[in-house]
């Protein structure tokens, strides 16, 4: 697999005063996509909450490249770009193109996995954590960190 690929359908609340997708749209799209993506790898909600772990953000950056409009049909590609051995930091692309495969915008998230009753970084790396982003696709220039 290259990549994990959903598409998406925009609603009218997603659009700006230019009618085009606004920015914050991507940032939730793409959240949505990795916890659908953790879900199916085993890593649900529910997991994190009985081993008292999840996901924290340090970075979360888009670069918009083409417009997008409420008519278009758009795929999320989403796959992890760098990752620790232990899988305790990570980082993870979503990739907004168009059916013609156009690239119109790409979200990179820089994270780590947190204790959430320490409320610190987990340490060690839950196994399951570590398990489900093994299996995670990665992007042709991944780099082991």
């Amino acid at each position: 697999m290259v990549s994990f690929i959903k598409e998406i359908s925009f609603r009218w609340s997603d659009l700006d005063p230019n009618f085009h997708v606004r920015h914050s749209a991507y940032y939730d799209f793409g959240a949505q996509h990795r916890i659908e993506i953790l879900e199916q790898l085993g890593l649900t909600l529910r997991v994190m909450q009985t081993q008292s772990f999840g996901p924290v953000l340090f970075r979360e950056e888009c670069v918009f490249r083409k417009e997008l409009k409420l008519s278009d049909k758009i795929f999320i590609h989403t796959k992890t770009s760098k990752m620790k051995a232990d899988a305790s930091r990570w980082s993870i692309i979503h990739e907004f193109r168009k059916e013609d495969d156009t690239l119109c915008a790409v979200i990179t998230v820089d994270g780590a996995w947190m204790d959430t009753k320490l409320r610190k970084l987990a340490s060690p790396t839950p196994e399951i954590a570590i398990q489900a982003l093994s299996i995670f696709p990665k992007s042709d220039d991944f780099v082991g960190l």
